[in-house]
């Protein structure tokens, strides 16, 4: 009698305890629910182009926003995209460069004494830097422009202000004469795939003109430049 009581309360035992682990086990299966991914944060900056020059309107400007690169050096050879660019004031394939993540174009020419305004706009990517190129179209491949300039540390409202020399594409010599140059001076063909000059990007020597000896040039005194020709402002707004 003693060892039934003592079987039955070892049973009882055990199925409480049976009970405690199904008890301790039971879910229902599901997963646990997924973290709420970030925000994604814009970074926008207003670019602000003023034309200095006297007579050379500017092509329509291209700005690039990339990573830690240039898209042209001095003492370099120019990229097929900025020969286009400087010769013929095409930015398209300029803007879309390999590594470019986003960019924008001015609207239209700039005109002598004016300015524009154009706004790039990139996702997520805090540490950019750009390039911003223009041609002056009255010349054979004049262009003024920076490259690879950090905005990592630009706050929102916050500006940056720089004027910005002539650059000398070297694809094109500069013999001013009829039918080269693509601005209102002359109405030439612009870009020509062939280089003729030293290949080489330098700081421009300046407009000579068939007034002060180059006869065969189309370009007056009116088109000549100082350094600077283009004041640049860039302001972060987002």
């Amino acid at each position: 009698m003693v060892i039934q009581k003592r079987f039955g309360l070892s049973l009882l035992v055990l199925s409480c305890l049976g009970l405690s682990a199904c008890d301790f086990n039971d879910n229902d299966g599901a997963p646990a629910p997924a973290p709420t991914p970030p925000a994604d944060v814009s970074y926008s900056y207003e670019v602000t182009v003023q034309n200095l020059t006297q007579g050379q309107p500017l092509s329509p400007v291209g700005v690039a926003l990339h990573g830690d690169a240039v898209m042209w050096e001095v003492g370099m050879s120019a990229s097929a995209a900025l020969e286009v660019l400087a010769e013929g004031g095409d930015n398209s394939d300029f803007t879309a460069a390999e590594g470019v993540m986003a960019s924008a174009s001015g609207a239209g020419p700039i005109a002598p004494g004016s300015s524009e305004t154009i706004t790039v706009t990139v996702v997520n990517e805090p540490d950019m830097f750009i390039s911003v190129a223009t041609m002056l179209v009255n010349t054979n491949d004049a262009f003024a422009g920076i490259t690879g300039h950090a905005l990592g540390e630009l706050e929102v409202n916050q500006s940056m202000t720089m004027v910005l020399p002539v650059l000398d594409a070297g694809t094109e010599a500069n013999s001013e004469v009829a039918g080269t140059i693509p601005g209102p001076a002359d109405g030439g063909e612009g870009y020509n795939a062939d280089r003729d000059d030293a290949d080489l990007v330098s700081f421009h020597p300046g407009v000579v003109s068939g007034e002060d000896g180059l006869t065969m040039s189309v370009l007056t005194a009116a088109h000549r430049f100082d350094n600077p020709a283009v004041k640049l402002t860039i302001t972060r707004v987002e």
